[in-house]
């Protein structure tokens, strides 16, 4: 039977209730210094801001070496009544320094496997799917290697896919590589960060493959396209594609969580729910917000 793979354990789809599809929790990168994500008690107060507005479960895109905490997120899970799935994976290439890239070289799929079926290190806790990383309008060697690594481990075990795409860009590409040359199944496949490259023809075009279009903000740094992103969703569900459509918040800085001043996790139902309906109706979000997740991460797990 399909099920979501939480921290806590495999849970069937429909058990999720409203879903934030993308977030974090916990985050440390030397390209963000003195923005690191590292507080256990943020992290337990961001969640239960999050559960006050309705929220059910937090999907975290944070994979190997980046200071998932995965340790931690079993007690968080369970003092805030939130649903929370890890992820393996690997980011862009300038996340990490080249002594951990070239240990990995050889073994990324084999690593990914073993946190989606044993656990990541110690801890226990099973990822949920892989996350990898596209550049901007292009895939680099990196990107190319990372994501035959992720195709090979959903082979084995049937985890979905999370691809984080540079500025929304290069989405076809993407599809290209894992549909197209490793036989990833369009529906085991989910693009970030659409909402940045606000581009109908290109998101259609995604949309028609049967993959899933993660529109995941708001964004300080991408503030510019913000306000287009309820415009690109009522696109796309005119097209016939509002059941492909999942919604997050990305909280990747300190600063921009909501109990250190920021938007963070509540604003995605607070604010960005209600105004996104007014564009495609109450249903459609309800949709996006429970039905859509509970499909795209639910897996037969092998």
């Amino acid at each position: 039977m399909s099920a979501v793979r939480t921290v806590l354990g495999d849970v069937p789809g429909g058990e999720l209730g409203v879903c934030d599809a993308h977030d974090h929790l916990f985050f440390a990168s030397p390209r963000l210094p003195g923005e690191e994500l590292r507080d256990a008690a943020a992290a337990r107060a961001e969640l239960a801001a999050f559960r006050e507005q309705g929220g059910g479960t937090v999907v975290q895109w944070r994979p190997y070496g980046l200071g998932r905490r995965a340790a931690d997120l079993p007690a968080l899970s369970r003092e805030t009544g939130v649903h929370v799935v890890a992820a393996t994976g690997l980011h862009q290439d300038v996340h990490y320094d080249q002594d951990t890239l070239a240990a990995l070289r050889g073994p990324a799929a084999d690593v990914f496997v073993a946190e989606l079926t044993r656990g990541i290190g110690t801890s226990g806790v099973r990822a949920g799917l892989i996350k990898v990383a596209g550049g901007f309008h292009a895939l680099d060697a990196h990107a190319r290697w990372t994501m035959s690594a992720a195709a090979e481990a959903h082979h084995a075990t049937g985890a979905p896919i999370a691809v984080h795409l540079e500025l929304g860009t290069g989405a076809l590409d993407v599809l290209e590589l894992l549909c197209g040359g490793a036989g990833v199944p369009p529906d085991r496949v989910i693009l970030g960060h659409l909402n940045r490259s606000p581009d109908p023809v290109t998101h259609r075009q995604a949309a028609g493959s049967g993959c899933w279009l993660a529109f995941d903000g708001p964004s300080r740094g991408n503030h510019a396209t913000d306000w287009r992103m309820p415009d690109a969703v009522r696109d796309l569900a005119e097209a016939g594609f509002g059941d492909r459509l999942l919604l997050g918040g990305d909280t990747t800085t300190a600063s921009a969580r909501s109990v250190d001043g920021g938007p963070g996790m509540p604003y995605l139902l607070r604010r960005v729910a209600p105004r996104l309906a007014l564009a495609v109706g109450d249903e459609l979000v309800r949709r996006i917000l429970t039905e859509n997740p509970a499909r795209a991460f639910a897996v037969d797990w092998h």
